[in-house]
């Protein structure tokens, strides 16, 4: 059965298009810096916002139209695997992900979902026999039942702590059958409320425990995906324990795991932190630990995760800029964990949102595969820091120095000349580049 039927496969047309289902500025096939555009993107779609969310929020009841909806139970999984597998043909991406009560519903117990879980991952497996679209990453949905009410791996109760495991071993099994290039572990309930009833030191044991298990069960099994955490702020929890990506890397170190995990970053995560996007993307870059990004942004007049499709071009170029001085996302990806707007409730929109996003960060790619040419950001920081090259700054960098010599040199001092950072002219540059973008 074919569920967007009237909707043909989403082609590049250029920037002239009016066609509302064309790339505009996406051309998969486009070479940018020696690669390929769908080489360097590695789009994905998430499963979940796609063809499981029904638009409900806290204030209201679903509104999404969705033709598979007409049916229940495994019956509704297998049509949700009939649609998606349609719908990456004609946004021809790349990749998808999924957690797993995404593609099968929980059964009455554990065994259970395991038997729904092996009929639908049978099923994806027999389609991408003849798909493009692969498996970017999986992941374990350890937050949504009521069992996890008090966290997974973090969880007071050792039962539920067991069961977390139980549902990891087997998504390390389903990615490795599925020949999943990535495995994210997300905390959605790994945090706390109040420190009045909580063991920080035991919570925080037992997570790098399961995570060292999750590790020495990937290897006995040869699932060789890398791992990632994907950080976040708020929600559900008064504090999470994996709040950004710097607490994410400290907790890491602490455990012994920074060589076996890398970051999920997500954009509206990193916002609501009280980060930029690209600060994130930063400081994983320069500390060896950026592995994949979900591409979405969130809406900057509330404090909640809105999971937007992508738009802002300047978020884009500079997330861009950070990949590309990353040398890529190597077996990560660009996956829109991204959902429409609730009033956007018609099939359709599902197309427009991807085409949205996709052209976003086709864009930010070429403006910052321009800006790195041109070493605009480059030149910049090398004046910027130009006195660590030579004299004083050089023995400090090459740790030639001490508390004595430098204070010999800071009493020579006469006048310390500093030069203005010239943010402004640097904002109106990038402008400028992202409008030659269009231009051209």
């Amino acid at each position: 059965m074919a569920y967007f039927e009237n909707i043909d496969k989403i082609k590049f047309e250029g920037a002239s298009s009016k066609n509302p289902f064309a790339f505009k500025f996406y051309n998969p096939e486009e070479v940018i810096g020696g690669k390929s555009m769908e080489e360097i993107l590695r789009y994905a779609v998430s499963y979940w916002h796609t063809f499981t969310m029904d638009g409900s929020d806290p204030f209201g009841a679903g509104t999404m139209n969705r033709p598979w909806d007409k049916f229940s139970g495994m019956d509704l999984a297998k049509a949700r695997v009939d649609a998606s597998f349609e719908f990456y043909e004609k946004m021809d991406v790349p990749f998808f992900c999924f957690h797993d009560i995404d593609i099968a519903p929980e059964g009455s117990n554990l065994r259970e979902s395991n038997q729904n879980l092996d009929v639908i991952v049978a099923m994806i497996k027999d389609y991408m026999k003849d798909s493009k679209a692969k498996l970017l990453w999986n992941t374990a949905n350890n937050f949504t039942h009521p069992r996890f009410i008090h966290g997974a791996a973090t969880s007071n109760h050792a039962d539920v702590f067991a069961y977390s495991a139980a549902k990891v071993k087997k998504g390390l099994e389903i990615g490795k059958e599925l020949g999943a290039e990535n495995y994210v572990f997300w905390g959605g309930r790994e945090g706390y409320e109040t420190l009045l009833n909580t063991n920080m030191k035991l919570e925080l044991d037992n997570l790098g425990r399961f995570y060292h298990m999750a590790v020495d069960y990937a290897k006995e099994i040869g699932f060789d995906a890398q791992f990632l955490i994907e950080p976040k702020p708020k929600e559900p929890t008064t504090h999470q324990y994996d709040y950004d990506v710097a607490t994410g890397h400290a907790f890491l170190q602490s455990y012994g795991l920074e060589n076996h995990f890398k970051f999920n970053i997500e954009a509206n995560h990193a916002t609501l932190a009280g980060h930029t996007f690209e600060h994130e993307l930063h400081y994983a870059r320069i500390n060896n630990m950026l592995g994949s990004v979900d591409a979405n942004q969130g809406d900057p007049l509330l404090g909640w995760d809105t999971d937007e499709f992508p738009t802002d071009l300047w978020s884009t170029t500079l997330a861009m800029y950070e990949i590309l001085k990353n040398g890529g996302l190597g077996k990560g990806g660009l996956n829109f964990d991204a959902k429409v707007r609730r009033g956007s409730f018609e099939p359709e929109d599902l197309f427009h949102a991807h085409i949205a996003g996709m052209d976003a960060f086709a864009v930010g790619l070429k403006v910052a595969q321009q800006l790195i040419d041109d070493k605009v950001l480059d030149s910049i920081m090398e004046d910027r820091y130009q006195t660590y090259t030579e004299g004083i700054g050089l023995d400090i960098v090459e740790g030639k120095t001490d508390f004595h010599k430098l204070e010999e040199h800071a009493l020579g001092l006469t006048e310390i000349k500093q030069t203005s950072g010239r943010l402004e002219q640097i904002k109106s540059t990038i402008n400028q580049y992202l409008l030659q973008a269009f231009a051209k």
